[in-house]
C-alpha cells in the first residue's frame, strides 16, 4: 500500500476507535426487515405533496458522501440499486450525529426513516436512526479514476461489483440464465445429478488435467476435464435422462474465450441422437434469451443475434467446399486448399488438414446460430459413425458469432469399437502422460449395455457472454484465474490448444 493509503487507513482506524468509544459495535449486528432499495425507490410519491412519505428501512454500502452543515447526504447501494439518504442532526439525535461524522465511503449502514421527495424532487430516504453494520478500514477507490484499470478490477471483483452496476447486472443475469436452464430441462423430464470432481483417469476429452494426490489412499488423482463418462455410466444404470452443471478444469492457456476453470452443462438422453440434441439446445437457448431479454432478438457487440428458430444446419463437408474450396473426401484437394491458405501439411493426416482448414478458414464465417454436423470420424473417438458412411461421425457443433457454444453427438455405445478408438487415440503418447491411460471401467460399463443415446455439452460461460453482450469470458466469471502479482509467465503463448473432440464449448 502507498504512503497515502497507509495514512488514509490510519485515519479510518482512528474513526473505528471513536465509534467503539461511543459504545457502538462497528462490525454491526443483525438487521432484520429492511427493504430492497429498488422496491423503496418505486414507492409512489407525489411531487405536489412532498411531505407525504413512506416509513421504510434499508441497508447497504455508502458509495457517495456529502456534508452540508447540519445535514449529511449519502448514497446507499445494495444489490438492487442505490438511493440518496439525508441525515439531519435533529432527526438522528446526538449519538447518531456523532456516528454520522465518523462514517466513510465503503461503510455498511442500516437506515430507519421515511422515503419521499426533497424540495428539489430528489427521491430520498430521510433518516430517523442509523446503525453501522460494518466499518471499511481500507479506503475505496476514487469513483472517477480508481476503477478504470481492468487488472485492478478483476483482482478486486468485490469493488468491481460495488462500483460498476453492469458487472452486478451480468452476475445476476448469469444466475437467472442457469435457473432457466434447470427449469427447462426439468420440464423435459431430466434429472440433475452430481458426479465426482476427482478422477483416477482423465477422460471425456483430449485436454491436460490438473494433477493431485490423495494421501490416505496414496494414489494420484486428477481434477476432471469433462463430465461425460460418469454421466454415460448412469445411462447404463437406467437413468435415461440426466444432466449436470459443474466446474471443469483444464491445465491449459487463458484467452478471451478460455479459462482453466470453467462451467459446463452436459446432458445425455437414452434413445435419442444428435438431431434430438439440436432440438434440445435450440429450445434451451431460446428459453434463456426470452428470460433475460423478453425476446429471441438479443443485442450483442453493436448488432443483434437472432435466436429465432429454426437455426441453420449445414454439414462440415459443405462448409469446407464453400469457404475453403476443398473436398473432405479427397486428400489431394485438402492439401491443395491448405497450401493456398498457407497452412502446413507435411506429415499430417488428411482429416487433421481438414480440421486446420475448418478452424482457420471456415470458422471466421460462422456468425450463426448454425449447426455444423457430420464431422470426420477420426476426430470423434466417442461418437457413433454415420450409417452407410463410417468415415463420418454423427456429431455437431453449434457456432454463434464465430464461437463454438455447444458440442453434441450420437453416443458410441459399441464397447468393442470404443476400445479400438481409445487405443488409436492414445497410441504414441508417452507413458507418463496422464491422458495416455484408458478408462477401463468405462469400457466395462459399456460392455454391460448402454442404450443408444444423444449427448450434449454447452459452455455455460460462453452462453453467458452471448446473452449479456460480453466479449471476454473473464467478465462473466466472478473470479477468473489471474497470474499472481509480479509473476512472469514461462511461455509467451496463452491460447490453449483446441481438443480434437469433447463437449467443452
Amino acid at each position: 500500500m502507498s504512503e497515502q493509503g497507509d495514512s488514509l487507513e490510519a485515519v479510518r482506524r482512528e474513526k473505528l476507535r471513536a465509534i467503539e468509544a461511543l459504545g457502538i459495535d462497528p462490525w454491526g449486528e443483525r438487521f432484520d426487515n429492511h427493504h430492497p432499495i429498488d422496491k423503496v425507490r418505486n414507492l409512489p410519491v407525489d411531487p405536489a405533496n412532498p411531505e407525504h412519505r413512506h416509513p421504510t428501512r434499508i441497508a447497504g454500502r455508502i458509495v457517495l458522501r456529502r456534508v452540508m452543515g447540519n445535514v449529511h447526504f449519502l448514497d446507499i447501494l445494495d444489490a438492487t440499486g442505490r438511493v440518496q439518504v439525508m441525515i439531519g442532526k435533529k432527526q438522528v439525535g446526538e449519538t447518531g450525529w456523532k456516528l454520522a461524522g465518523l462514517l466513510d465511503l465503503g461503510d455498511l449502514l442500516g437506515i430507519d426513516g421515511a422515503f419521499g421527495l426533497t424540495k428539489t424532487g430528489e427521491k430520498t430516504v430521510f433518516a430517523t436512526a442509523i446503525t453501522i453494520l460494518g466499518k471499511s478500514i481500507l479506503p475505496h477507490p476514487d469513483k472517477h479514476s480508481g476503477m478504470v484499470d481492468t487488472e485492478f478490477r478483476l483482482r478486486h471483483r468485490y469493488l468491481d461489483l460495488t462500483y460498476h452496476p453492469e458487472v452486478m447486472d451480468r452476475a445476476q443475469k448469469r444466475v437467472r440464465m442457469i435457473r432457466t436452464i434447470r427449469h427447462y430441462f426439468e420440464g423435459h423430464g431430466f434429472l440433475e445429478v452430481e458426479t465426482p470432481t476427482l478422477h483416477s483417469v482423465a477422460g471425456g476429452a483430449a485436454a491436460k488435467p490438473f494433477e493431485t494426490h490423495h494421501k490416505a489412499l496414496d494414489i494420484p488423482l486428477v481434477l476432471r476435464i469433462a463430465l461425460e463418462l460418469p454421466l454415460k455410466r448412469l445411462l447404463v444404470g437406467g437413468m435415461e435422462k440426466v444432466y449436470e452443471i459443474g466446474r471443469v478444469f483444464r491445465n491449459e492457456g487463458i484467452s478471451q474465450r478460455h479459462n482453466p476453470e470453467f462451467t459446463m452443462m452436459e446432458l445425455y438422453q437414452a434413445y435419442s441422437d444428435y438431431r434430438g440434441m439440436m432440438d434440445l439446445v435450440e429450445g434451451m437457448v431460446c428459453a434463456c434469451a426470452k428470460e433475460l431479454h423478453g425476446d429471441t432478438q438479443v443485442p450483442y457487440a453493436g448488432g443483434v443475434i437472432d435466436f429465432t428458430p429454426p437455426w441453420r444446419r449445414v454439414t462440415y463437408a459443405e462448409l469446407l467446399k464453400e469457404h475453403a474450396g476443398a473436398d473432405m473426401d479427397d486428400p489431394d484437394s485438402l492439401r491443395a486448399a491448405a497450401e493456398r491458405h498457407r497452412l502446413p501439411t507435411k506429415g499430417k493426416d488428411p482429416d487433421v488438414i481438414a480440421q486446420d482448414l475448418f478452424e482457420n478458414v471456415c470458422e471466421p464465417h460462422l456468425e450463426g446460430p448454425i449447426f455444423v454436423h457430420d464431422y470426420p470420424a477420426s476426430l470423434c473417438p466417442l461418437t457413433k459413425r454415420k450409417r452407410g458412411n463410417p468415415k463420418v461421425a454423427e456429431r455437431f457443433e453449434l457456432y454463434i458469432r464465430k464461437m463454438e457454444l455447444a458440442n453434441a453427438y450420437t453416443e458410441l455405445s459399441d464397447p468393442i469399437l470404443q476400445e479400438q478408438t481409445f487405443r488409436q487415440q492414445l497410441a504414441g503418447l508417452p507413458a507418463d502422460e496422464s491422458m495416455a491411460r484408458m478408462d477401463e471401467d468405462f469400457i466395462t460399463a459399456l460392455s454391460h449395455g448402454m442404450p443408444p443415446a444423444g449427448g450434449l455439452g454447452v459452455g455455460i460461460d460462453r452462453l453467458a457472454m452471448l446473452l449479456t453482450d460480453t466479449t471476454s469470458i473473464r467478465d462473466v466469471i466472478l473470479f477468473p484465474l489471474l497470474r499472481p502479482h509480479h509473476h512472469k509467465p514461462t511461455s509467451s503463448g496463452d491460447s490453449p490448444a483446441e481438443p480434437t473432440q469433447d463437449k467443452q464449448a
